[in-house]
């Protein structure tokens, strides 16, 4: 009876063993984490800075400071994606390579991002417990986000000037994309639509921190989706195109539409964008349909902006056409 039992521990033993070589044979294929130079850090209010630095730096900056289990592997492979990812969507340490209009859109929708829950992430602060943020941090990131809006000036002359200069040059612009061999294309391949103006409005927007507002469109797949309610989630097929203008306030207080600023769409395919939750991005800027991001990882910025509303199908402006 002994011997058997002397056989089974023998072999706990020896895998055990085994585990603990492969476990340390690992931790030479451990990723190298760096932190490149700042070439222009974030100007903001100290304690606003205190709170960025203690919640978000870590993967949003080069000022990234590694505990001793982050750099375990496994564990160091998961960070070493997250800081990848994180300093591809948003990186303080390269805050003047960003305009003065980006930089507010960017802490207007990392504030956004705070509000909802989804940052920081709860795999990081399950490990690093002192990152989560507190009522009053969200506080004064929301204040201080408050105090960057945009107080639209009635009869804004150089809103006006912009829509008048622009009208022509957009339609130029419009013609161009249509009739050339190639209409501009985002870097993962999703060509600019034309027609989307010619499609029903299901909803609008504002963004106070710049002063622009939002028409979101639908095609007919969409419209039907939602007259159907059956938008959770969209049906393949189903696009929305968010166009952006400047708001324009004439003296009695009502809004008009401005000079065009960008138009964003979001195509549900769940085969072909299967890695971005069933949505294919694309962004165009300018009225010279300039498509933004350098390369397809750009997606990764919109789906991290959108998973907060993972409940509506990754959609934030829920429909009003019924």
């Amino acid at each position: 009876m002994e011997k058997p039992k002397m056989y089974k521990r023998k072999k706990v033993i020896i895998l055990l063993v085994t585990l603990l070589v492969i476990f340390c044979g690992l931790q030479f294929l451990r990723p190298e984490i760096t932190n490149p130079p700042i070439t222009g850090d974030l100007k903001v209010p100290h304690e606003v800075q205190t709170i960025l630095k203690n919640s978000c730096y870590d993967c949003h900056s080069n000022e990234t400071n590694l505990t001793w289990y982050d750099k375990i592997v496994p564990v160091s492979w998961l960070v070493a994606k997250h800081i990848k990812d994180g300093r591809n969507g948003l990186n303080f340490s390269n805050w003047d390579k960003l305009s003065p209009a980006d930089q507010k859109a960017k802490l207007w929708e990392s504030v956004n991002q705070v509000t909802l829950g989804a940052m920081p992430l709860s795999s990081y602060t399950l490990a690093h417990p002192k990152a989560k943020l507190s009522p009053q941090d969200i506080k004064v990131l929301k204040g201080y986000i408050w105090n960057l809006r945009v107080n639209n000036m009635p009869q804004d002359t150089s809103k006006i000037k912009a829509l008048k200069a622009q009208s022509d040059h957009f339609k130029k612009a419009e013609v161009q994309a249509e009739v050339q061999s190639e209409v501009p294309k985002a870097p993962n391949g999703i060509a600019y639509i034309a027609d989307y103006k010619n499609w029903a409005v299901v909803s609008t927007t504002q963004r106070v921190d710049n002063g622009t507002m939002r028409i979101i469109f639908g095609n007919d797949i969409a419209v039907k989706a939602i007259k159907n309610k059956q938008i959770s989630p969209w049906p393949d097929g189903a696009i929305l195109a968010k166009a952006a203008y400047d708001e324009i306030e004439d003296a009695e207080g009502n809004i008009s539409q401005g000079a065009f600023k960008q138009v964003e769409f979001m195509i549900k395919d769940h085969n072909k964008y299967k890695t971005t939750n069933g949505w294919g991005f694309a962004r165009f800027k300018t009225p010279k349909l300039e498509p933004y991001g350098k390369n397809a990882d750009f997606t990764i910025e919109c789906m991290r902006c959108h998973q907060p509303m993972e409940k509506n199908d990754h959609v934030f402006t829920l429909p009003i056409l019924q």
